[in-house]
Order: C-alpha cells, then sequence, then structure tokens
C-alpha cells in the first residue's frame, strides 16, 4: 500500500472514531475524503459565544460590557433564536430575574410593544419583530461584533485540550475564529460536542427526547372575539382555556398532536399559537429536525383552517408567520464541573456560586404519545434552586463554557431550568466569567465567583 494512500485511511478512521456518536455505521465505500486544506483565520477575540439565543446574546453584551472584544456567532439571519426565529414569544421565569433579563424588558416597555390583560398588567409576551431590533441595539452598544449566517462546524484544541479556535461555514466558506475563551450557547451543545467534550442527550433509560413545537404567530381575531379561548395571565387557571381551545379545533376537524394547545396575544389582533408536538425526533439529526418541521407547519395549517371553518370569531383567522427554526426542546447536556440534577430540584438546594436562581417547576413534555401528549409526571414538585457556575464550564475541554439548555444537568433538572428567563441568566454570568478570564489570562474555572457579581 502507498503511503499516501495509508494517510488516507488512517484518517478517515480517524474520523469515523471521533464522530461515532454523532454518525450512523457507514462502510468505506460510503464516505467521502476531502483533500487537506488550510482554513482562513478570519478574526480573533477575547471571547467567541456560539448562537446567539437568549443565553447566546446575554453572554456577549455581559462579556462586552466587561471590556472583553467579543465575537457572536449566529446562524439564523436575527439575534434571538427561539425568541426570534423560533417566534416563541413568551418567556418564562424571568420574574426574579435582574441584569440582563430586566434590561430587555425594560426596553421593549418603552416601544410599547407587550400585550396587556383586562387588568392593564403586562404579560410575558412581546413582539418578535421588535425584540430583534433590542437585540442588536445591546449587542450595538457592548461593542459585540456579530456575524450571521454562520454555522459551526468544527472546533480546534490545542495538546493541553485547550479550546483555541472554532471553524464555521459560510457564504464566505470555511473560516477559523481565535479566542481565548468560548461559550457555547447553540442550545444543543454543538460547539462542546465538537471539541470533543462528553455528553448525555435523552432520557437515561430510553434515550428518548421530548418532543420538538413549531410556533406560529396568527391574525385575525379579537380579543373579546376569542375571549375564554387564549391565555391571559388574570386567569388564576390556564387549563380551561387550552381545553376549549382543543375541543373547537376538533369541532373543526383536527385534534391537535399537542394536548395543551395554547393561544396568547402578543399586541393587538396579533397572537401566538403553540399546537404542534412533533415525537421521536433528535434535535442533533438534520433528517428529524426537517421531516418534523414539515409535518409540523402542515398541521398548524390544517388546525387554522379548521378553526376557520367554524365562522364566528374563527372567519378571519390565518396564520401570519411560522417560525424559521422549530422549537428543540432537548439536545446535548454537556457534562460539566457539576451536574444540576433531580435531588437539587427535590430538596431546593443553594450553592455557593451560584449564577441562577431557578423557580420554573419540572416541565417534561411527553416523549410518549401513546401514554400522554401533554406533560409528564414527575412524582414529586420542583422547590426552588440553585444554578452554579461550575455547571457552566466544560469538564473535558479547557476555555469552554456553556449557558441555555446545553449546560451540565440530568433530564428532570433540564426540563426546568432550560426556560428562557434562565438562559438569560445564565449567559449573563458566563459571559461575565469569560470575559474576566479572558482578560486575565487565565481559565474560567479559576475565576471566583465574587469577580462577576
Amino acid at each position: 500500500m502507498k503511503r499516501r494512500d495509508f494517510l488516507k485511511l488512517s484518517s478517515l478512521g480517524a474520523a469515523l472514531s471521533l464522530g461515532a456518536r454523532e454518525l450512523p455505521a457507514l462502510s468505506v465505500a460510503r464516505v467521502v475524503c476531502e483533500p487537506a486544506r488550510g482554513v482562513p483565520i478570519a478574526g480573533d477575540a477575547d471571547v467567541v459565544v456560539c448562537g446567539a439565543g437568549p443565553a447566546g446574546v446575554a453572554a456577549a453584551v455581559a462579556a462586552g460590557r466587561k471590556g472583553a472584544r467579543t465575537r457572536l456567532i449566529e446562524l439564523h439571519g436575527c439575534l434571538g433564536g427561539v425568541w426570534t426565529s423560533g417566534l416563541l414569544s413568551w418567556i418564562l421565569d424571568h420574574n426574579n430575574k435582574r441584569g440582563v433579563m430586566q434590561e430587555i424588558w425594560d426596553r421593549l416597555a418603552k416601544r410599547s410593544t407587550r400585550a396587556v390583560t383586562k387588568s392593564g398588567k403586562a404579560t410575558n409576551a412581546y413582539d418578535p419583530e421588535v425584540m430583534k431590533l433590542v437585540l442588536e441595539e445591546m449587542c450595538a452598544e457592548a461593542k459585540v461584533e456579530i456575524q450571521l449566517h454562520t454555522r459551526v462546524c468544527a472546533a480546534v484544541s490545542d495538546a493541553e485540550k485547550r479550546l483555541t479556535h472554532v471553524i464555521t461555514e459560510s457564504k464566505s466558506g470555511r473560516e477559523a475564529f481565535a479566542g481565548k475563551v468560548f461559550v457555547d450557547c447553540t442550545g444543543d451543545g454543538d460547539l462542546a460536542a465538537q471539541a470533543g467534550c462528553d455528553f448525555d442527550i435523552g432520557h437515561p433509560e430510553t434515550g428518548n427526547t421530548q418532543p420538538f413545537s413549531l410556533m406560529a404567530i396568527i391574525s385575525g381575531v379579537t380579543p373579546e372575539g376569542i375571549d375564554g379561548f387564549f391565555r391571559d395571565d388574570d386567569l388564576k387557571d390556564w387549563a380551561d382555556p387550552k381545553d376549549r381551545l382543543r375541543a373547537e379545533m376538533e369541532k373543526g376537524g383536527h385534534s391537535p398532536s399537542y394536548a395543551k394547545p395554547t393561544i396568547f396575544r402578543l399586541r393587538d389582533d396579533l397572537f401566538a399559537l403553540m399546537a404542534n408536538h412533533e415525537y421521536g425526533v433528535k434535535g442533533t439529526s438534520a433528517r428529524d429536525v426537517t421531516a418534523a418541521t414539515l409535518r409540523a407547519r402542515k398541521e398548524l395549517h390544517a388546525l387554522i383552517d379548521g378553526l376557520r371553518s367554524l365562522g364566528g370569531a374563527w372567519k378571519n383567522v390565518h396564520i401570519v408567520a411560522t417560525g424559521e427554526q422549530i422549537g428543540v426542546r432537548e439536545g446535548r447536556r454537556i457534562h460539566g464541573l457539576y451536574t444540576v440534577n433531580a435531588d437539587d430540584l427535590r430538596e431546593g438546594r443553594t450553592q455557593k456560586d451560584a449564577v441562577c436562581r431557578t423557580t420554573f417547576g419540572i416541565d417534561v413534555h411527553s416523549t410518549d404519545p401513546k401514554k400522554e401528549k401533554g406533560i409528564e409526571k414527575a412524582g414529586f414538585r420542583a422547590k426552588p434552586y440553585d444554578i452554579p457556575l461550575r455547571s457552566l464550564i466544560a469538564k473535558d475541554v479547557r476555555g469552554l463554557m456553556m449557558a441555555g439548555r446545553c449546560i451540565s444537568g440530568d433530564f428532570i433538572a433540564h426540563s426546568s431550568y432550560r426556560v428562557t428567563g434562565n438562559a438569560v441568566a445564565m449567559g449573563e454570568a458566563a459571559g461575565k466569567t469569560a470575559a474576566v478570564a479572558a482578560k486575565s489570562g487565565r481559565l474560567p474555572s479559576a475565576v471566583d465567583i465574587s469577580e462577576i457579581s
């Protein structure tokens, strides 16, 4: 065998070994070997944040405000992730959060874009188009360098397992970005996985993950016309509107895949709809995400068409937009220096290095539609608990942090801390820590919690 051919096969074997957790079994005949090539370094920064959802924007803004040169890399064409391109439009577990989370609310309020209840109380909802502008302004003020339409596709570490570069793909081709500290805010832990971190995914016994949901914005109805069918913070019981809406959808000829469909008002006659569950799919599979998106969009249109056929208050209802990204509740949970676990919730534990107090309950959307199409019972009620800084620091790769739903946690705990109010608090803490570490030439694990307060 020629040395050149041997090196090709050796490289192939190594690649298959490294990617065994991500790729289906492939024979050599089904693999294409790319020629080696140099990847241009397109920029460098003190802190590189990958993923510009709620956690990523908060991390970038916090790092920039700490004086760190910060770069923010995002797959989609706007900042905000599930808040904006995902049209989620409703923020959970934000009431006890200050800092960046409170500032976002204040900026939205100044633009009069938040819906109010009958009693005049502002709700958890917002206009996603205005949210894009708010987040862009905050990043610009913090001097964050933003690059949109760019996917993280590889990572480079040195001999000491310290992450040195992230490699991306975009219209500009394949590029590398150097950094002193990196923060993975991709939701699914894409950067950490590429860098070689161990992780967990799905239920520990079955491997099943919670279902996806595609959001939609609807119009053509009024608050008065559909009173009793949508979520309102003045209501003590939100179950009744959901049950009435499901019955109405079934009357229109379609039973939703999510047993607790929800409508909530964004502003004026603009409403958001969450009525879809996509079961048995993985957020780390492009094929699963594609198929689920196509099914979900078809279902949402069928549900709205059915409601319109009923006439009355629904006669003019229509879909304004569906999300550019489907909502993925659960991806990789990257191994960190501490794993947030069910006992933390059961006991309401506090932590000396707490960065976020989580008050949201256990919220496991059913992984098996044959048993349940709503929320699974956990067997106990969570008490408010702390998320420690240690759970935001990668265990297997140096110079890497996580924020948002890909932090280190178990299946039950993840279902509680994954909501976006907590993601912002985690992102802010990660950004501050990364900035302090980068500017002082230390690793994130060497930064004390008192330095980021």
